[in-house]
């Protein structure tokens, strides 16, 4: 082989091998419980938002919640509990 066709081919590796590891290590929430705002003050942003929370839970950090969007639309999301940041956002068929 090339070596330097096996010098792109060992880098593409690599690079896709940190980036993925940093995919996955963005899966859970990081910050520290102490520094999360409220569920009551989440409840009062998702409704401001025009959200309507039918399930909440913490999982993996994240507060993660099903209901229905501003649209109406039945949903399954999952939020940093200290910026309330939408970090997932999966639409169920109805």
């Amino acid at each position: 082989m090339n070596p330097l066709i096996a010098k792109v081919l060992l880098c593409g590796v690599v690079a896709g091998t940190t980036f993925s590891g940093v995919a996955l290590a963005s899966d859970d929430c990081q910050a520290p419980k102490d520094e999360w705002q409220s569920e009551e003050a989440f409840y009062q942003a998702m409704e401001a938002r025009g959200w309507e929370i039918k399930t909440f839970k913490i999982d993996d950090g994240c507060y993660e919640i099903k209901g229905l969007d501003e649209q109406g639309r039945r949903v399954e999301a999952e939020f940093d509990p200290k910026t309330f940041e939408m970090l997932e956002m999966e639409r169920k068929e109805r």
